[in-house]
């Protein structure tokens, strides 16, 4: 891997499921492959060969904003360096890529500063079909990995299967789901949040009833969700993950201008990085981030269906993968 990569992670390789780079390479082969060809194709670096790679980047979701904030720093740096060969154009996109995103990188708190606020809870929220639930689960099985207790709240109380897709990752990851038949999704949390205050339980995670961020009525209704969690624990939720589908786009970024209107999102978990998505949206995020008050990072991304397919996001290890540099 190029030097400067070599950057101090949020969880040690040791600590990484086996492979991880690979799955992560392949989930974004869709994107890297192009990029791969442009740099391999020998030649000089011209007009002809940045505009190709625009045509790359808006083509993977990466924004007509995001891409020429991008190429206009790598243009900066290549005069900078003196660069002339095409092959030599990898390094300095990954350079410049990984000043991009690196901000985005933030992992959740370490276990001792989520023990100190137990129950730690965790609000998660996205639109119908995003992986939130299942997102659900793996984070559970990542939350205990590190130690922690974590109990379930089946809070999406409209889609009928969704209990019972929590219920079966509960028993997957061996935790508690706190659930009722039918009721209100406010009032099932409110009941998790004091279980797990009875129980000592570090970790609540409180399913959410997908939506549409056109759905003004329910918008204002998971408003109510958070008004009610805070009433069971005065500063809670302590985080509110927005999960966003890879395969989305650019629409990705009106969910979070949405949902962080409406609820004040802490974090994102980007999910279905499997081989279909493009991965670029991820640098439109980036690049809305830097002209927010508060940006919001990434806390986990997601490759697969495996228990261990969500990570913490790594932004070293995302421009590796995406440009197939070494491990």
């Amino acid at each position: 891997m190029f030097s400067f990569l070599k950057n101090l992670s949020p969880e040690p390789a040791s600590e990484k499921p086996a492979g991880w780079i690979t799955k992560l390479r392949s989930g974004l082969a869709r994107t890297g492959s192009q990029l791969t060809g442009l740099f391999a194709g020998g030649g000089r670096i011209d007009d002809d060969l940045y505009e190709e790679l625009e045509t790359i980047l808006i083509s993977a979701d990466v924004g007509m904003d995001a891409t020429r904030a991008l190429l206009a720093d790598l243009r900066h740096r290549v005069k900078e360096q003196r660069l002339s060969e095409a092959a030599e154009l990898k390094d300095a996109l990954a350079h410049c890529l990984l000043k991009l995103l690196k901000p985005l990188a933030q992992p959740l708190h370490a276990p001792a500063q989520i023990q100190a606020r137990k129950p730690f809870v965790i609000m998660m929220v996205g639109v119908n079909g995003a992986g939130k639930t299942t997102s659900i689960g793996k984070l559970a099985k990542y939350l205990q990995g590190q130690g922690l207790s974590v109990m379930l709240a089946a809070g999406d109380t409209f889609r009928a299967a969704a209990r019972e897709q929590l219920m079966a990752w509960g028993e997957r990851n061996k935790v508690t789901v706190i659930s009722q038949q039918g009721g209100d999704s406010a009032a099932v949390i409110y009941d998790a949040v004091q279980s797990a205050q009875a129980r000592n339980i570090d970790v609540v995670l409180a399913d959410t009833a997908g939506r549409l961020t056109t759905q003004a009525h329910l918008m204002e209704e998971i408003k109510k969700v958070k008004r009610v969690i805070s009433k069971a624990l005065p500063d809670a939720p302590h985080e509110v993950l927005l999960v966003l589908d890879a395969n989305t786009g650019q629409n990705a970024l009106s969910q979070v201008k949405a949902f962080d209107q409406a609820l004040g999102v802490t974090g994102l978990i980007l999910t279905k990085l499997d081989g279909t998505a493009k991965g670029g949206v991820i640098a439109a995020i980036a690049h809305i981030n830097r002209g927010r008050a508060h940006p919001i990072p990434v806390r986990f991304i997601g490759v697969g269906e495996a228990l261990d397919d969500l990570r913490p996001f790594v932004a070293e290890d995302f421009v590796a993968a995406l440009l197939g540099l070494d491990e």
